[in-house]
């Protein structure tokens, strides 16, 4: 069987203006119409995973039990952790090591986690990683 994940959802407040954070965070297009939800994608429609924004009457109260690890391509981990803070997000946690590695803890402004972590350019080589079979 195969699957593809249309949507990572959001429930939000203001879901145009999660949608444009996050939009300025990924690069990627705002996509929205008379109904309240705000889509987040590279094209629309698309094949390719997209971000869906609704908005919702009550606060966020908890973690979230998911969360997104995003690595940058075109610049370093550090200038996108510093472009979400000019954007409105706060940091949770600061994990990056004095060799370079680890990553951030973040939340966006309406406090939904998320981690952004070394692009593949700034990483150092490493073997490969094993394959688990779960039953």
């Amino acid at each position: 069987m195969t699957i593809h994940i249309r949507h990572l959802t959001f429930d939000c407040a203001d879901a145009r203006g999660l949608a444009e954070f996050w939009s300025a965070i990924t690069g990627w297009h705002l996509f929205y119409d008379e109904d309240p939800e705000v889509v987040v994608a590279k094209s629309y429609p698309s094949t390719e995973t997209m971000l869906l924004f609704i908005p919702v009457p009550e606060p966020k109260t908890a973690k979230n039990r998911l969360h997104m690890d995003i690595k940058p391509v075109d610049t370093t981990r550090d200038e996108l952790v510093e472009r979400a803070l000019g954007l409105g997000a706060t940091i949770l946690g600061d994990h990056r090591t004095e060799d370079g590695g680890g990553f951030v803890a973040l939340q966006d402004p309406e406090g939904n986690e998320f981690c952004i972590e070394l692009g593949d350019h700034e990483r150092k080589p490493h073997g490969p990683m094993k394959i688990g079979l779960t039953i």
